[in-house]
């Protein structure tokens, strides 16, 4: 059975879809069966994949609408070996058609449900709000990873973004819980990442991941490539890092 992990924060620009595509792109270099589900309707993930979303012929939009099943919407990412349900601008439409179908915070994990023995992991980059899109990731998913910068703002998202799962594993989804807190864009330079960073051990213990992705321009270079940063620059830091969080997380999911 797929383990399904919601990559999530409520604030933007924290690196979720930096994360989404290199721990997707990492998982498959360790031997992982991985999708990756783009549920942002900016479509970063699929471009940082190597896919085109201006060419889709299909996508998660007319999945969760119940036009198309997944064997029917998904692609393979050329430069990263995964699969991908791609997004594009379209997807910003479903939002208002969701709210008219039935079940509409479960429209994805129903998508998903004939499906779950071909993977071993499924990634959700979920957009930065808790909108229709948000809520339908954390209705499937077995867990949140959560990245995050370790400076102030950082901390004042957290506590709201903890509070939300908390409210839909107690109403919709049971088996949702926090998989742990991941460091990125760190620089152990600055003094006040390293307090934040003791903060978040000293308050969430074993949560927090290991793995520490450090800010890294090779990393910001890869998406104008069409590639994963673990692939663009093997021999990188920050792909170094992600690949430690992906052995990480295979460790992990044995736990379940």
């Amino acid at each position: 059975m797929a383990k399904i992990f919601c990559v999530a924060n409520q604030k933007g620009g924290v690196g979720k879809t930096t994360t989404c595509v290199n721990l997707a792109a990492a998982l498959h270099r360790a031997g992982q069966r991985t999708l990756l589900i783009d549920l942002d309707p900016q479509g970063n993930a699929t471009m940082g994949s190597g896919i085109d979303k201006r060419g889709l012929k299909d996508s998660v939009y007319p999945l969760l609408v119940g036009l198309v099943d997944l064997a029917g919407a998904r692609v393979s990412s050329p430069s990263g070996g995964y699969d991908v349900l791609p997004a594009n601008r379209d997807l910003a439409g479903a939002e208002v058609e969701l709210v008219n179908l039935e079940q509409r915070e479960k429209r994805l994990r129903n998508a998903l449900a004939a499906f779950h023995d071909e993977y071993d992991f499924v990634l959700i980059d979920c957009p930065p709000s808790l909108s229709m899109l948000t809520l339908n990731g954390l209705c499937c998913a077995h867990g949140v990873i959560i990245p995050m910068q370790c400076e102030y703002y950082a901390l004042e998202g957290l506590s709201d973004l903890v509070n939300t799962i908390k409210k839909v594993h107690a109403n919709l989804n049971r088996e949702l819980k926090i998989i742990g807190l991941l460091r990125v864009m760190f620089d152990p330079r600055v003094t006040l990442q390293q307090q934040v960073s003791a903060q978040l051990e000293s308050h969430f213990g074993d949560k927090v991941f290991r793995a520490i992705v450090p800010r890294n321009v090779r990393l910001a270079e890869a998406p104008s490539h069409g590639m994963p940063g673990v692939v663009f620059d093997k021999a990188s830091k920050g792909a170094q890092a992600y690949m430690a969080f992906a052995h990480e997380m295979i460790e992990r999911a044995k736990t379940f």
